[in-house]
């Protein structure tokens, strides 16, 4: 077996290969489940982790490797870690990876690239892209190509570490092929601990004086007030004590989905792009934001703009001073923010809802003791609008409340189903998670990333969600999901295509086309995999049919009709 070149390792005595050296790094920072496709370059990786008492999942395409890591990341909050081979299994997880950069996951993708000393120019070596690094690079936080065997163990702490640190976006890690089975003096990088980012005092401070003054705050949270891996997101629970102290109500955008109760008479859901809540928002005097880009993915509305003064918190400054610029901004992490924000305003609250409260529930005035109690306020509106968008859905959407489990992790498609449908149509309380592809709106996400959620949180129930249309993406990862025995409820709803793009060509006087597809029997295409699979008409039967499936020791997959 070859060594480093010795003007790399300084004369060092041969030690471990730089496959053996990725592996120990990965399980020395807590990594015990991969998600990838053995290739001819990454065999090296693969014969490593054999040995090392890792978990090798094998989606059936790398672009359900990543949405696997991803949805196994949202639930743990431990990063999902993919493995592909060079050139087009890199390529092959691009569009997940950019997901995932959207919605803050931490994905650390490691691939081989070509070898340290090919010219990459065109010589016709299997898998040669001109620069593989630099294309994933746009999609992912950061990618590096390491250059010898002791730098791979730097490189992953590297990447942990980033995870830890701010906003945990997906990075990328390029191995030359060569250096996989090179032998060179390694020494394996422990973790090391990244402590939560304090918030400043003067900006808590200046932020708890404009929401103690506020006649009409609102609350929005995003993906950032959430916890992975808990049962009850900590910022949720304080934003909601924040609100009831102020009177103030609490939406969320779609990563924000169950990080507060949504049962409670406060919040307004996951409704931030209704207009009736968008009105509401722009018209708050003081609007605190948690954890969100307020951009136009959330809002479905480009541009917005706020009347109100806005305190923004967040881990990333570079949200501080974007579409939105923050009168307060609170650089930090969330949960100490949030803890420092309750403690100015007001410490221990009483766990009933005041007599201030009951007013801005009702649209009454405060009582003479509030100071400044909150002005005369309808409601927001939003109800008609809402139950409009749902009607189509709602017996299906009621079904399915009845017959999950409140801790069950609902993961949705791009389908109408579920953004019009399961987001604002299912209230949905913590422990329950929403998982969900908003940003940059890939299409079959639902199946392989509630495999990972499966994966990750094997005890808890996980149902996936989607139509037609976006099922067809990734529908192979049945076979994963039969392979790993995983009691996984598939809710396919079937319109014969690509419905919203249907709807939108007819809003935009077009004739539909290209939209109307050819639809498989599903059941016995789920069948045919092994799984499970179903035909359902009424929402009676598809309460029975999910029940059923949450009991069954393999896939099945649901096939309703649209609506009714």
């Amino acid at each position: 077996m070859a060594t480093e070149d010795p003007i790399h390792s300084k004369g060092t005595p041969a030690g471990i290969t730089g496959a053996r050296a990725l592996v120990e790094t990965l399980t020395a920072h807590g990594i015990r489940t991969i998600f990838g496709i053995p290739g001819t370059h990454n065999l090296a990786i693969y014969q490593e982790l054999d040995g090392a008492g890792v978990r090798c999942v094998t989606p059936r395409h790398e672009q359900g490797a990543g949405y696997a890591a991803d949805g196994y990341a949202r639930v743990t909050g431990r990063p999902g870690v993919v493995v592909t081979t060079t050139g087009p299994g890199v390529v092959n997880a691009a569009t997940a990876i950019g997901q995932a950069y959207s919605d803050s996951s931490p994905i650390l993708l490691v691939s081989p690239g070509v070898p340290t000393g090919h010219p990459r120019d065109g010589r016709g070596y299997l898998h040669e892209s001109r620069d593989q690094s630099r294309a994933i690079g746009a999609l992912c936080d950061w990618s590096h190509r390491v250059t010898s065997v002791r730098e791979i163990p730097a490189a992953v702490a590297r990447a942990f570490g980033h995870f830890a640190e701010g906003r945990p976006r997906p990075v990328h890690i390029e191995i030359p092929a060569d250096l996989l089975d090179l032998e060179g003096h390694v020494k394996i990088v422990p973790p090391y601990r990244v402590m939560p980012r304090e918030p400043d005092p003067q900006a808590l401070d200046e932020a708890a004086e404009l929401l103690r003054a506020a006649r009409r705050p609102g609350f929005v949270l995003g993906g950032g007030a959430q916890r992975p891996g808990s049962d009850e997101p900590p910022v949720g629970r304080l934003a909601m004590r924040l609100a009831e102290r102020l009177g103030a109500r609490v939406v969320t955008t779609v990563n924000g989905k169950g990080a507060v109760p949504e049962s409670h008479p406060l919040a307004l859901g996951a409704t931030l792009h209704l207009a009736a809540v968008r009105r509401w928002l722009a018209a708050c005097d003081v609007v605190l934001a948690v954890g969100t880009e307020l951009g136009p993915a959330d809002l479905w509305e480009d541009p917005f703009a706020l009347t109100g003064r806005l305190v923004r918190i967040d881990i990333d400054p570079g949200q501080m001073h974007g579409d939105h610029v923050a009168d307060v901004a609170i650089v930090a992490d969330a949960e100490r923010a949030m803890r420092g924000l309750t403690e100015r305003l007001g410490g221990r609250l009483d766990d009933r809802l005041d007599d201030r409260l009951d007013g801005r529930l009702n649209g009454r005035a405060g009582g003479q003791g509030d100071a400044p109690g909150p002005e005369r306020e309808p409601g927001v509106g939003h109800e008609t609008e809402l139950q409009d968008l749902v009607r189509r859905w709602s017996g299906q959407l009621a079904a399915l409340r009845r017959a999950m489990p409140p801790e069950t992790v609902v993961v949705g498609d791009n389908s109408m189903f579920v953004y019009h449908g399961a987001l604002v149509g299912m209230p949905m309380d913590p422990p329950g998670r929403f998982l969900f592809p908003t940003g940059f709106g890939t299409l079959g996400f639902a199946l392989p990333a509630a495999i990972g959620a499966k994966l990750g949180q094997p005890d808890r129930p996980v149902v996936a969600l989607a139509g037609d249309g976006a099922f067809q993406f990734t529908l192979q990862e049945l076979a994963t999901a039969v392979e790993l025995r995983l009691s996984l409820p598939i809710v396919v709803s079937l319109n014969g295509g690509f419905g919203e793009i249907r709807e939108e060509m007819v809003a935009r006087g077009m004739t539909p086309v290209a939209v109307d597809l050819h639809a498989p029997d599903f059941p016995a295409l789920a069948a045919a995999f092994g799984a499970r699979g179903l035909a359902v008409k009424t929402p009676g039967e598809l309460e029975e049919a999910v029940a059923e499936a949450l009991r069954a020791p393999l896939p099945t997959l649901i096939a309703v009709p649209e609506g009714e």
